[in-house]
């Protein structure tokens, strides 16, 4: 019993949070909905270029190198292009990591797709609950990017780290090349052309990305319990 509440809860954890928050922050009525969606608007705004950022610092703290970074202009893109050497405004994304080398190896590799959510893990999830308990609105508007940025990255960045986990099992061992994709929207499509697909290869690659974005929350929500409980002690 004490497992499957403990199970319950793993997976519960994000949905009662954006939930409850919102109901807490929404009690004000429609002000508190604007204030909400303002905070989102700039959160998000504010997010998506320090996401692709601390990708590219992930990868080359941990030894690797970074040649292109694309960010859209909406982003600003263009003002941090004229700042660092590597970053380029445009692409098909709002930003995407698009020339890195790793150098083969797969702990950096890793380490570049998870840095940004270190955000999650920290002020991330602490911030949204903080917010939600202050009834403050635009607070937890602005942090809702940051503390479920797994979930939103479930068909990029969170496949790519269950693609590179399931090409290490013998089974799919020699299909890093086909398998391994931050786009799952372009990976899909090119399997279909191949005359044996790894659809295994590539659902298991999902569901290891999907186990991954709860456990990353879980442990932006375990560092949340042990700094309320050191505030309140």
């Amino acid at each position: 019993m004490a497992e499957a509440n403990a199970l319950k809860a793993f997976f519960a954890a994000p949905v009662r949070d954006v939930l409850g928050g919102m109901e807490r922050c929404l009690e004000v009525g429609v002000k508190g909905l604007f204030l909400l969606f303002g905070g989102l608007l700039v959160g998000w705004w504010i997010y998506v270029p320090l996401h692709e950022l601390l990708h590219a610092f992930a990868c080359i703290v941990t030894g690797g190198t970074v040649s292109r970074l694309e960010i859209a202009p909406l982003y600003g893109g263009g003002l941090l292009a004229q700042i660092i050497p590597f970053v380029e405004a445009g692409g098909d994304y709002a930003g995407r990591l698009s020339g890195f080398d790793t150098g083969g190896n797969d702990g950096i590799y890793l380490a570049t797709d998870f840095g940004p959510f270190l955000l999650t893990v920290f002020p991330g999830v602490w911030a949204l609950r903080w917010a939600a308990r202050r009834r403050s609105g635009f607070g937890f508007g602005f942090w809702l990017p940051f503390a479920l940025a797994p979930f939103m990255s479930l068909t990029g960045d969170a496949y790519e780290i269950g693609s590179i986990v399931t090409t290490w099992l013998p089974p799919w061992s020699g299909m890093a090349e086909i398998l391994r994709s931050d786009d799952i929207f372009r990976l899909f499509p090119e399997l279909a052309k191949q005359a044996s697909p790894p659809w295994f290869g590539a659902v298991l690659g999902v569901l290891i990305g999907t186990l991954w974005a709860f456990a990353t929350y879980a442990l932006g929500g375990w560092l949340s319990n042990l700094l309320v409980r050191r505030q309140a002690t």
